[in-house]
């Protein structure tokens, strides 16, 4: 597959392949594209695997369009939003492997079910914690 066309809004990359086919990946995989002005998310060129931005150190392989995790999972979700926890003492917190977590995080590994399920729950324990602090 090779993109031909894309295009953003607020949360989304989109691209168009050569048979019209449309794909999305959530900007969350993609921080400085999340941030970049109209103006450098417009400065890319199409290469022969994928696409750059020279200006953004930047790329996008015209295969990830197609990933089935296009979306991040709820736990990828909140540790991509929230860049000031601190992934590996959360980690060290809940008693597993740091690399792990990051891992998890992006998405280049897939957590059981069950460990899925204990670390949301640590999330919530601690979110729990916090919201007491300010009462």
């Amino acid at each position: 597959m090779k993109i031909k066309e894309i295009w953003f809004d607020a949360e989304h990359i989109y691209g168009r392949d050569e048979e019209g086919h449309e794909y999305s990946q959530s900007l969350l995989w993609y921080p400085k594209l999340r941030t970049a002005t109209d103006e450098e998310r417009a400065a890319y060129t199409f290469g022969f695997d994928g696409i750059h931005w020279r200006g953004l150190d930047e790329d996008i392989s015209f295969e990830s369009f197609a990933y089935d995790d296009n979306e991040p999972t709820p736990l990828q979700r909140f540790f991509l939003t929230h860049k000031e926890i601190n992934v590996a003492e959360f980690a060290r917190s809940l008693g597993m492997n740091a690399t792990l977590l990051r891992n998890y995080i992006n998405g280049f590994k897939k957590p059981s079910a069950e460990r899925e399920s204990a670390i949301l729950a640590h999330i919530h324990k601690l979110g729990k914690e916090m919201l007491a602090a300010c009462f």
